[in-house]
């Protein structure tokens, strides 16, 4: 099980308009730019985020993307939902039927495992995100958000196998 480009990539390119939408809408181009990753793979993205209701669009000249929601509002586990990303441990999605129609010996150790990794993408909010990257080189020349009333989280990193 892993968490897929698309779920890794919204997520960045969610932080990416966070940190810049002070300065107006934040074209798909500048982050496709900045954060290396495809133009219309950013377009798919952008298009299931402003569906969920995540990003709100303004077209024209100076046009782009504005989060549609306060910082503290968006979870990490709303970006991966909203396009599409399962996060599901299990071999049968859930249901259940792993082994000749039945749950197979670890489905109850999979479910438990997609319950905390929900819990604490859910937990994790673009706020929290955004003020770990102030003094970055990522968001280098970005001014820090204003009226920020609660501490940064400091959020532990998994090692991968």
């Amino acid at each position: 099980m892993r968490l897929t480009t698309k779920g890794r990539f919204a997520v960045t390119a969610m932080i990416d308009v966070a940190l810049r939408q002070h300065a107006g809408p934040v074209t798909l181009a500048g982050i496709a730019e900045r954060q290396k990753i495809s133009l219309s793979y950013l377009e798919q993205l952008f298009g299931k985020l402003r569906r969920n209701h995540l990003v709100a669009s303004t077209r024209g000249p100076g046009g782009g993307y504005t989060l549609a929601k306060p910082l503290a509002d968006v979870s990490v586990a709303d970006i991966i939902s909203a396009v599409d990303e399962p996060l599901d441990a299990t071999s049968c999605g859930g249901k259940g039927n792993c082994h000749d129609d039945h749950p197979c010996m670890t489905h109850d150790l999979w479910m438990s495992l997609n319950k905390r990794m929900h819990e604490y993408l859910s937990s994790v909010n673009l706020d929290e995100l955004v003020r770990k990257q102030h003094g970055t080189p990522c968001a280098e020349g970005i001014p820090a958000a204003k009226n920020s009333s609660r501490p940064v989280r400091r959020i532990p990193v998994m090692a991968s196998a």
